[in-house]
């Protein structure tokens, strides 16, 4: 199997961080512990996803406040924040407060379009504006420009001891540079490319018709895409994200379960799913050394040198330590990676 011509470079994961409704702290203290387990393994960082009205983290933002003072070195993301649920102005507003607060690690990755069940929620979240919403890229667009430091106001001035400034505040330099869209279709991949963005890949990608149903060949056109529409190229920075269970070790509970949680999401890989013809990725379950050998294979990788491994949903908090500690001290060594120095585990192979 040829090597990867991109040797992998920078590793991270990626969580939703359930919780109990009956005991919400527990579940968000559980994500805090994983994401400080993840700095001592040389993790290079830590995404978090949204879940709104449901039971994992809707407010990323602020998980990855507390997150920042728990933690020194290891950048803290989302992936990805629904553009469709947020004010832009105030959500440039907490970016630029949790960057400052985490002296510069925050990796945002948004999205754009309508919010998930808009016609259930839109009394809630719009009750007076929801026909005059805009969730399409011009929202995004928005966002851009106010953390880019454009202006969000007309007056700037002083009015008796209140100091205001015409953009947004705290304004954190080089934010901007470290915004990530998270895309499925080579046209999202082509506007976040035109924008001179970050692209975040996921285990989701739009099937084009007429084209073959492989999904690591469809990702890897997606990132081609996106290169070829960015200012810096072949230099843009891409991340890939994939389900990936390490079971060195593991035992042989877990690793049944693995495989039965694998197996049963197996279907939905095989066709394109509903009318965007979403097609998923095979999860990958197995001894580092055999899943470092399939991601060499996989065209999608071989365009990166930056990972996201994202954690089943439903495994329990001992799992997502296994597969922790296996990915930081086994598969990543395997694909050339190597932990922070310092860094608990590293140089372990």
């Amino acid at each position: 199997m040829p090597p990867s011509p991109r040797p992998l470079r920078q590793l991270g994961f990626l969580t939703i961080g359930t919780f109990d409704a009956a005991d919400p702290r527990r579940g968000h203290e559980a994500t805090l512990d994983l994401i400080t387990l993840g700095e001592q393994l040389g993790f290079d960082s830590a995404w978090l996803r949204h879940r709104h009205l449901q039971h994992g983290i809707s407010s990323p933002v602020a998980v990855l406040a507390a997150a920042s003072q728990r933690t020194s070195r290891i950048r803290l993301g989302t992936a990805v924040t629904p553009l469709g649920w947020e004010n832009p102005l105030r959500l440039a507003e907490d970016l630029g407060t949790v960057d400052v607060l985490s002296g510069g690690r925050l990796e945002p990755g948004f999205s754009v379009g309508p919010p998930v069940h808009w016609e259930q929620v839109r009394g809630a979240l719009y009750p007076d504006s929801a026909e005059q919403e805009d969730f399409g890229r011009a929202r995004a667009e928005r966002f851009l420009a106010l953390v880019r430091g454009e202006y969000a106001s007309s007056f700037e001035g002083t009015e008796g001891i209140e100091v205001y400034s015409r953009r947004v505040q705290p304004h954190s330099p080089g934010l901007a540079d470290r915004l990530w869209y998270g895309a499925g279709s080579r046209s999202s991949a082509t506007w976040a490319g035109e924008q001179g963005l970050n692209l975040l890949t996921s285990s989701v990608v739009k099937a084009v018709e007429g084209e073959p149903l492989d999904f690591a060949e469809l990702q890897a056109e997606l990132i081609r895409t996106f290169r070829r529409h960015h200012p810096a190229g072949e230099r843009a920075r891409v991340s890939q994200g994939l389900v990936v269970i390490p079971t060195d070790s593991a035992t042989p509970e877990q690793r049944a379960r693995y495989e039965a949680y694998a197996l049963s999401r197996t279907p939905r890989t095989l066709a394109p799913q509903g009318p965007n013809r979403l097609l998923f990725a095979p999860d990958l379950v197995g001894g580092s050394e055999e899943l470092a050998e399939r991601l060499r294979a996989h065209a999608g990788f071989r365009e990166v040198d930056e990972v996201a491994i994202a954690l089943p949903f439903t495994f329990e908090h001992r799992d997502y330590v296994q597969i922790l500690t296996d990915l930081a001290t086994r598969l990543g060594p395997a694909l050339g990676w190597r932990p922070a120095s310092g860094a608990a585990g590293a140089g372990q192979g």
